[in-house]
């Protein structure tokens, strides 16, 4: 039988059962290894209190908020993009960073 993704739309490999997450967008239960992650760095401090602070030389600690969503909502939501059928079977496009 013809698969729609060499992954099968998961991460695990041969690990068996993973545990599971709750979506942010509906709050539905979903396997870790298959929901999309979502990390950010929130900053404590408001912008204009932080770029005064950061010009005198303070450092200014930000923690970093993680959010998983099903792959419904994360298609919804804009985090990942629906791709044509070639695509799919190739793994995630390429990110390029900037140094």
């Amino acid at each position: 039988m013809p698969v729609k993704r060499k992954s099968r739309g998961r991460a695990k490999g041969g690990k068996g059962k993973g545990s599971l997450v709750q979506c942010q967008g509906c709050g539905q239960q979903v396997p870790r290894d298959k929901a999309k992650r979502v990390s950010r760095r929130v900053s404590l401090v408001d912008s204009l209190l932080y770029k005064e602070l950061r010009q005198q030389g303070t450092y200014i600690a930000s923690r970093t908020e993680t959010k998983y969503y099903c792959v419904s909502c994360a298609v919804h939501r804009g985090v990942v993009k629906v791709r044509s059928k070639n695509e799919r079977r190739t793994g995630p496009p390429r990110r390029t960073y900037r140094r």
